[in-house]
């Protein structure tokens, strides 16, 4: 039987891997959610903050877990194929693959044929232009393969870091600045804006390049 997810989403510098407790260390991954250097500014604006125990991020992958498995959405390991001179690979000893390097996602809402892009990054790996790279194989999923009408992403107003990267690859791919969705959300701080772009299946299918270097298995 064919599965509706891949495991494994590849391109030319990332290996996205499903993210479960098969592919990831639980105190790995909590050790990267609680005290790798700069998670502080990594979840600035995230709706999660830093882990203060194992036990957070154990309900945290059996939520990614679940939500695969009721085909609510799907979440991945970002692992690139390059080394990092800062970073550590993943301790397993015939891996040819690079270390974790953060999670990406794509929520998805089958009743409106609309995809949620999400992502963050350590610190360490900021500025290597993974968040585009990873975009285009999460857009191929999603038209490709979903068949999903649109896939949306957003950003706090004051996110400066990841807006540049978000308008870039919306338009390599055609898409628009939706606009200022105003009290989307609500942090410990109140309610909170967010900045929404979208792309089209029709947009990307007339802006995607003839080989998009995207491949699952």
């Amino acid at each position: 039987m064919t599965e509706l997810f891949p495991d494994v989403i590849e391109t030319e510098r990332l290996r996205l891997e499903r993210l479960c407790r098969t592919n990831v260390d639980v105190f790995e991954y909590y050790r990267v959610c609680s005290s790798d250097p700069g998670i502080e500014e990594v979840t600035e604006y995230l709706l999660w903050s830093s882990h203060d125990s194992p036990d957070v991020s154990v309900e945290f992958l059996e939520r990614c877990e679940k939500n695969w498995e009721n085909r609510e959405g799907v979440d991945y390991l970002v692992r690139p194929k390059e080394p990092h001179p800062d970073v550590r690979p993943r301790a397993v000893p015939d891996d040819e693959y690079g270390p974790f390097a953060g999670q990406t996602g794509l929520h998805l809402d089958w009743d409106r044929q609309l995809g949620t892009l999400g992502l963050w990054l350590r610190k360490a790996f900021w500025g290597r232009r993974y968040s585009g790279e990873r975009a285009a194989a999460l857009f191929a999923l999603a038209f490709d393969r979903l068949d999903l009408d649109v896939v949306s992403v957003s950003h706090d107003p004051g996110n400066d870091k990841s807006r540049p990267a978000i308008e870039k690859y919306v338009d390599r791919f055609g898409g628009r600045k939706e606009g200022r969705l105003r009290n989307f959300h609500e942090d410990d701080d109140g309610p909170v804006d967010q900045v929404r772009y979208s792309v089209s299946q029709e947009e990307f299918r007339e802006n995607r390049p003839e080989d998009l270097g995207v491949t699952f298995s």
